[in-house]
């Protein structure tokens, strides 16, 4: 195996060892572990610079982007979490593991939400890092089709998520379901969007040596939004909270933006 990558991936796991280990005890003095969802931003801001570094070699203009993209994204997601969840309580997923280990949540929040989070985070971050590894051709198709696509995943989740703030925000709409702008063509314009993203940093890796390995990661995040923590997670808890969004469902897709019914 190239001792460059080697180092690389040395290198980012104990970055993201280090990372989650500091959040797990900010979490115990807290007693909250919803720290861990405001750390996943950053920590892919962390990654893309520590690779930065390790590979050490001449700038071109596909380590901007992998380095830019991700800490514009990375830092505007952490920024959004904390403003959002300031002053409110722990997020009830963890309320729920919290009361069924009550006598040891400590440790088991280590392992399955900050230890598996770091493992995730390593995992989907693999275009950000293999696409650094080594001097590459110019930017070819694939990189500039990752660009838009990037930017449109930005769009999506940037914008998405400012219209939900600005629909909670108003008493008025107390009770009802978000159905209005970018949500009226997808349930979860942030989560495509941040599909989107990985898979453009993915086109942007592409044409390095090692990037078509990078592609596992937006391929798994995009499976873990459609299928596992993202969209059944969020919509089974919709629907217990407000069974009129079973009506929403009905009239607009889940995750690909699509025209309403």
């Amino acid at each position: 195996m190239n001792r460059l990558l080697v180092d690389l991936f040395l290198s980012v796991g104990a970055l993201v060892c280090a990372l989650m280990l500091a959040a797990w005890l900010v979490s115990l003095a807290l007693k909250n572990a919803s720290i861990a969802d405001i750390v996943w931003g950053c920590g892919f801001v962390l990654i893309a610079w520590v690779a930065f570094f390790t590979v050490n070699r001449p700038l071109d203009m596909r380590q901007v982007l992998l380095v830019g993209i991700p800490t514009f994204w990375g830092l505007r997601l952490s920024l959004h979490l904390f403003r959002r969840n300031r002053g409110k309580p722990e997020d009830e997923r963890y309320q729920a593991m919290r009361a069924k280990h009550p006598n040891r949540f400590g440790w088991v929040s280590l392992v399955t939400v900050f230890g598996l989070q770091g493992l995730l985070m390593f995992v989907v971050s693999l275009p950000v890092q293999l696409g650094q590894i080594e001097p590459s051709t110019p930017l070819g198709w694939s990189a500039y089709v990752g660009v838009a696509v990037c930017c449109a995943g930005l769009f999506f989740e940037v914008v998405g998520d400012y219209q939900l703030a600005q629909f909670t925000k108003n008493p008025a709409n107390k009770g009802k379901i978000m159905n209005v702008g970018l949500w009226r063509y997808t349930r979860h314009p942030n989560y495509f969007g941040d599909s989107c993203l990985w898979w453009g940093l993915g086109l942007i890796a592409l044409q390095t040596p090692y990037g078509a390995w990078g592609l596992v990661g937006p391929a798994l995040i995009t499976y873990l939004l459609t299928q596992v923590s993202g969209v059944p997670m969020l919509e089974k808890a919709m629907l217990k909270s407000n069974p009129a969004y079973k009506n929403y469902q009905a009239a607009t897709s889940a995750f690909f933006p699509w025209p309403s019914k």
